[in-house]
């Protein structure tokens, strides 16, 4: 779904047939002026999607970028301001409120994580663990904030995990059927498989035909002993709660990618109000 198509439809779901509240008490002829207040430290992300969502509701209200989208921010800030018909500003105020503080929390979680371990090769990944339909929102919100995005869905990548592998009978067995399938589809897509321990890494390594090993739920230990056993002969990923407290460890492995299903899946909204000026 786009984001066009997401916020079309989340419109509907909010507005229905009217904002009857803002129709009811406010005159049709009145204008405006709000700000967007930053109540809480931390990562902006959805000012782009906020414009979006303004527009859709009214293409004639005005908008005033103070602060972008990757921009740290501190309570008190204020990142835009926007002006128009009243009607249309409250109208779009809750789903721009929806977006924008999800997606800096995405961001603000994505970045902390970033940070931690940017003296090291390791770049954060995104996972499919996303709120239905918001997939493509949430994703967007780790770019902001610095890390990089997996695969968008089951479509655009072949993720050969412990589940394939099993019912697959075996590495080898999903792997070669892997490859017979997309080449009887003619498709080329990029294969990543799970390991689990040493010795799948070892069995991966000898049938080859991948580009990523991901190395599930090693310790810091083993996943140092698979990245130097795999020798940059493949892109290896780390995946498997991993947490803030030892993300630092698992990258100074040399592991090329960390999975962290969590700055998605497992965020708190940012603090951010839309307020209107006297």
């Amino acid at each position: 779904m786009t984001i066009d198509q997401i916020i079309e439809q989340a419109l509907i779901e909010d507005i229905g047939d009217g904002d009857h509240t803002s129709l009811s008490c406010i005159p049709a002829t009145a204008n405006g002026k709000a700000k967007l207040l930053v109540k809480e430290k931390g990562i902006l992300a959805g000012v782009e999607i906020a414009v979006k969502v303004f527009h859709k509701v009214d293409p004639g209200l005005k908008i005033n970028i103070l602060i972008k989208d990757g921009n740290a921010i501190q309570p008190g800030d204020i990142a835009f301001y926007v002006e128009g018909s009243s009607i249309s500003i409250l109208s779009a105020e809750r789903l721009v409120l929806n977006f924008m503080q999800r997606m800096s929390g995405v961001a603000t979680a994505t970045h902390e994580l970033s940070h931690l371990i940017k003296d090291t090769k390791a770049k954060i990944l995104d996972t499919r663990k996303t709120t239905p339909l918001l997939r493509e929102i949430e994703k967007m919100a780790v770019r902001i904030g610095g890390g990089f995005n997996h695969r968008m869905g089951l479509y655009d990548m072949i993720m050969i995990k412990d589940n394939h592998i099993d019912f697959a009978g075996g590495i080898e067995k999903a792997i070669t059927s892997t490859h017979q399938y997309l080449t009887s589809k003619n498709k080329k897509l990029f294969i990543e498989i799970e390991a689990r321990n040493l010795d799948d890494v070892k069995e991966i390594i000898r049938v080859g035909g991948v580009q990523r090993i991901m190395l599930d739920n090693f310790t810091p230990e083993k996943l140092k002993e698979a990245v130097e056993l795999i020798n940059g002969k493949y892109e290896t990923e780390a995946s498997g709660g991993i947490k803030k407290e030892s993300i630092h460890d698992y990258a100074v492995t040399g592991v090329d990618f960390i999975s962290v299903g969590a700055i998605t899946h497992q965020i708190k909204s940012l603090d951010l109000s839309l307020k209107a000026v006297e």
